[in-house]
């Protein structure tokens, strides 16, 4: 407690005295609960609020600081945060609270939104913006002043067991995806939590022994610089200069040797000096690992005040002040550390406003669970739909067949993004009421293989729904649906063999996929329809019904993409690949990472990044690309019109195919702009994508900057990385554009 630990340098009533006379009587004091002490003065830089709070504070105080001071709120229960600061009452330094997480507050039962995957698929910024700015709203009236999110690391293998929490396998969707998110969280009030830095891309595979080879706690990344730049680090750069996070989280990993939260190159270099960061750095829950080495990195905080001999040292006072008797650390380290926690808090208005109140009455329930439902629609991938056997009509079944024991359940992510819902209505019984009295709904749980498929044999159409189990701690032990599935009311479910004895007894089976991200689908070729929903939170059984039955257009394109096989995924080709050697990963697919291995290698998949498909059709025409005046970039722009007789979603995608070197492979192309456009029958708009120096560049490592090589750019405008509607090319940096350069 800080009671405990505080010291005192002066008297309070000195204090007063002293507080008084460096404000002076033109000073701006704000509204909150700062006071009236001289780093109240709200005219003044929140830097030097910081250095004037900073002074004030006692030795103890200020290693009070370094970390929080509970260790419960980890549990998610109600009333508690996961992160507590306790302040220094003395001074009126405000309590400091965090919550979980990216998908929603885990704080009791809270507004279960879909996963991150399931927005990514909706490559919609405004949706983005929104469903941060409902997070933001929801933590608020639980009393949080933090977030810990948004989660942007890169979807590098679809077995990692949080690949629901991330945006995909793109860094520029990832990128574009995480800014929004973090305006629409930041807007409210409440500061982002951007994590996890860097190249956090797996748990950890178990192994027949029960040894977990290549554990995010010890698993060093070894990522060349090229990669690390412009695979990893971009989206934590746009959510640092575009997004303005107030904060940063590093991860538990190693990165090239040290540990990401003990890494100079990554929190000092990288963080501060190249990008600029003005915030603070906190740890993931015992990601620190030695006060010494962490404090000299540019560690700020670690909000779990716990120490365990097998993670490190904690930032505990006992720790700290134990290092500093040793010498390992100077008064220095600590207050340069405390200032930037101050700073970033005092930046964001912490002690200038009332405390947030923890009262979830305050929550329009009502309203975000409407907005919950209306992203897991957007996010919802229809990946086939042979015969037009969707959208379903009720007027026209007799019957309709529901089998799975997913399709009556809450399907989650574990984990801290595990979120105990308001409410929920399972699919099944969402499907049934909007199927109506006049369809004979029939539902089996699928145990029994031969029963489920009886069930399903006369009935007009049936819906198989099936769930994968992902979470952290742990990565998925292979790709196929019930790969680390557990058991569901004491029966072991074959959802692959099930899909398959549903689809051999009724030739109108449709699958819907309740999953973390990309998995196997043997029996696509089975079945007349398949949708992805993700894990869509507790709408997900409206969204997949209103989706089923055309209410609403699947809105949802793949974020990332689905191998026919697992041995076709990159880092499926070796242990060193994945899941490491003696907790050692390399990274030597390079930039080469999701379709951009797929495309490069030549390999077909089951279905391609930004793939998805509508209820109506698009046509995409008249694409044309204009450099622009000043520096290197362009203006693509390209008419997209609704040729079908229904109103959908189309979601124009602009790739760009960069000139290759002997020392520099290229993908064939990289996603550098995309929109999400809904157009009734017979409409037509004219989008545009600016492409700035970035869209054209390449990480130089002699140079150790980004650089545009002169060359011919391909410029393709597609409907997913395979499928190209139309292609220009674009003569940069003194290059030329031959007759054969056209791309392919």
């Amino acid at each position: 407690m800080r009671g405990r630990l505080a010291g005192r340098r002066w008297s309070s009533a000195a204090l007063v005295v002293v507080a008084i006379a460096l404000a002076g009587p033109g000073a701006a004091q704000g509204k909150g609960r700062c006071g009236t002490h001289p780093w109240c003065d709200t005219s003044l830089s929140p830097a030097r609020r910081a250095t004037l709070l900073v002074d004030a504070l006692t030795p103890n105080e200020r290693i009070g600081l370094l970390a929080g001071d509970d260790a419960t709120g980890v549990g998610g229960a109600a009333g508690t945060h996961t992160g507590v600061s306790t302040g220094v009452p003395r001074l009126d330094v405000p309590s400091f609270f965090q919550t979980d997480g990216p998908v929603g507050v885990r704080s009791g039962s809270a507004t279960a939104f879909p996963s991150s995957m399931s927005l990514a698929a909706s490559f919609d910024r405004r949706l983005a913006r929104r469903y941060g700015g409902l997070v933001g709203n929801e933590a608020k009236l639980k009393g949080n002043d933090l977030v810990f999110g948004p989660t942007v690391n890169l979807l590098r293998t679809p077995l990692w067991g949080r690949a629901f929490e991330t945006y995909g396998e793109d860094p520029f969707l990832t990128a574009r995806l995480g800014v929004e998110w973090i305006r629409g969280l930041q807007a409210q009030g409440v500061i982002a939590n951007v994590k996890h830095f860097a190249a956090n891309n797996q748990e950890g595979k178990e192994l027949p022994i029960r040894v977990v080879e290549g554990a995010r706690y010890m698993v060093d990344a070894r990522v060349d610089e090229r990669t690390l730049r412009e695979m990893y680090l971009p989206q934590f750069e746009a959510a640092v200069k575009e997004g303005r996070a107030g904060s940063v989280m590093c991860s538990y990993n190693r990165l090239n040797g040290p540990h990401a939260c003990e890494s100079r190159t990554l929190l000092e270099r990288i963080l501060r000096r190249d990008w600029g960061f003005k915030g603070f750095v906190l740890a993931d829950y015992g990601a620190s690992k030695r006060v010494s080495t962490g404090l000299r990195a540019g560690l700020d905080y670690e909000p779990y005040p716990f120490f365990d001999s097998d993670n490190g040292e904690n930032y505990t006072p006992t720790a700290v002040q134990a290092a500093l008797a040793a010498g390992r650390i100077d008064q220095g380290l600590i207050d340069a550390a405390v200032r930037r926690l101050m700073s970033g808090l005092l930046a964001f208005g912490f002690f200038d406003r009332p405390a947030y109140v923890d009262d979830d009455s305050r929550v329009d329930k009502a309203g975000h669970a409407k907005a919950a439902r209306t992203i897991a629609e957007a996010g919802a991938v229809l990946l086939k739909n042979k015969k037009s056997v969707l959208p379903l009509d009720a007027k026209r079944l007799d019957s309709l067949a529901v089998i799975g024991a997913d399709a009556d359940r809450f399907v989650n992510g574990g984990g801290s993004s595990r979120i105990e819902p308001y409410t929920f209505t399972s699919p099944l019984k969402a499907i049934t009421a909007r199927a109506g009295g006049g369809v004979d709904v029939r539902f089996d749980s699928g145990a029994d293989l031969e029963r489920a498929a009886k069930v399903a044999e006369g009935a007009d159409a049936a819906v198989v729904v099936v769930a994968d189990a992902a979470g952290e701690g742990v990565d998925k032990p292979c790709l196929k649906l019930d790969c680390g599935a557990p058991p569901i009311a004491g029966a072991s479910l074959k959802r692959d063999e099930l899909v398959k004895r549903v689809a051999a007894a009724n030739p109108r089976t449709i699958v819907v996929l309740e999953t973390a991200g990309p998995v196997l689908t043997p029996w696509r070729n089975s079945v007349r329809g398949i949708v992805e929903a993700w894990y869509a939170g507790q709408a997900a059984g409206p969204a997949i019904a209103r989706v089923l039955f055309g209410d609403v257009d699947p809105g949802g394109r793949l974020p990332a993409t689905f191998p026919r096989r697992e041995a076709d995924l990159p880092t499926a080709v070796n242990e060193k690949r994945y899941p490491g050697v003696n907790n050692v990963v390399r990274y030597s697919e390079g930039v080469l990472v999701g379709y951009r291995w797929f495309d490069r290698r030549k390999i077909s998949p089951a279905f391609p990044f930004g793939a998805g498909l509508s209820y109506t059709r698009f046509a995409f025409r008249d694409l044309r690309v204009r450099r622009t005046r000043e520096g290197v970039g362009a203006k693509v722009s390209a008419d997209v019109v609704n040729t079908g007789s229904r109103t959908g979603t189309a979601v124009p995608q602009v790739y760009v195919g960069l000139p290759g070197a002997a020392d520099r492979i290229q993908p064939p192309r990289q996603l550098k702009g995309f929109q999400s456009v809904t157009l009734k029958p017979g409409a037509e708009r004219r989008v545009s994508f600016q492409l700035d120096e970035r869209a054209f560049s390449y990480w130089n490592t002699d140079r150790n900057r980004y650089l545009v090589a002169p060359g011919c750019y391909r410029i393709y405008l597609a409907s997913s990385s395979r499928d190209i509607a139309g292609r220009k090319t674009l003569a940069l940096g003194g290059g030329r554009c031959g007759a054969s350069s056209s791309g392919r």
